[in-house]
């Protein structure tokens, strides 16, 4: 039977199995952010299922596209969504410089126009991290106590709402 017809909650049921390589197997869903510069929280999406990041660069990209008007002009991925074909497609669509955390046979003269601008970007991935810490540790992300698939993804959006209003909050008072 096929992991996506299993019921692993009684009370959820829209839980879904997730396996992060060979680590521990996880229950829940997969939460996909885009984070700008300015340390706001641009995007979130929440998906059913376990699909492949390497499947998500494209799509991430694209909904910055319709969010923004415009693909970024760099872009920084965790090391799941690194493969040849993904940078070639970003490319496509306008993303001048790409950074995958982990390289995956690519080269950094590939992905971006110099070291130093995939360092740059690199940093900038690992800051995100740091983000995605914040939102556990301060907001619960971790967790959910809310019942059902609408709420939990109403949970999250609260969760990156309030994370946002802090950080403009932040800057206001800086």
């Amino acid at each position: 039977m096929p992991a996506s017809e299993k019921v692993v909650s009684l009370f959820e049921s829209h839980t879904d199995i997730i396996v992060k390589d060979r680590r521990d197997t996880l229950y829940g869903h997969k939460v996909y952010l885009t984070a700008g510069a300015s340390g706001l929280i641009l995007d979130c999406v929440v998906v059913d299922g376990n699909p492949a990041d390497s499947t998500m660069t494209v799509p991430m990209l694209e909904r910055q596209k319709l969010i923004a008007g415009v693909v970024p002009r760099q872009a920084a991925f965790d090391g799941g969504f690194a493969s040849k074909e993904n940078l070639r497609d970003a490319k496509v669509l306008g993303v001048e410089d790409v950074a995958f955390s982990k390289k995956r046979g690519l080269e950094v003269s590939e992905m971006t126009r110099s070291s130093w601008v995939y360092r740059r970007l690199r940093n900038f991935r690992a800051g995100i991290e740091g983000l995605i810490s914040f939102l556990k540790r301060a907001f619960g992300l971790d967790r959910c106590t809310w019942r059902g698939a609408e709420s939990f993804t109403s949970y999250v959006l609260a969760s990156v709402l309030a994370a946002n209003f802090l950080t403009l909050a932040r800057h206001l008072m800086a």
